[in-house]
């Protein structure tokens, strides 16, 4: 599939698909119906005036959840439209890609 025009106000840029997600796509949906979950989880503790305590951890789980999904697609993106680390590992911009992915990653999570 082609580029993709972005018809946001503001926005006349041209974007892609993410074709290349399209491998791990199964595991990214599932991520974001397990992150659905708690959020729904999260809306039925307020509404049943549960603990402020279980609302937190509820909060910080999806917040994990969410920034793990952020660290999927970032990599991803990093691997398919700036450098490969693992085709050319020994080039300074693949370094670099891999030094990025390895400190973003736990930072989302």
């Amino acid at each position: 599939m082609g580029p993709v025009l972005d018809t946001t106000p503001g926005y006349g840029i041209v974007k892609r698909r993410m074709e290349h997600t399209l491998v791990d796509k199964n595991k990214l949906l599932n991520r974001v119906r397990r992150i659905r979950g708690q959020v729904e989880g999260l809306e039925r503790a307020i509404a049943e005036d549960r603990d402020c305590s279980d609302v937190l951890q509820i909060i910080a789980a999806a917040r994990g959840a969410m920034g793990a999904l952020m660290g999927e697609v970032i990599e991803d993106h990093v691997r398919f439209h700036i450098v490969d680390p693992d085709r050319v590992p020994s080039s300074k911009q693949a370094q670099s890609a891999q030094q990025l992915i390895d400190v973003l990653k736990p930072y989302l999570r």
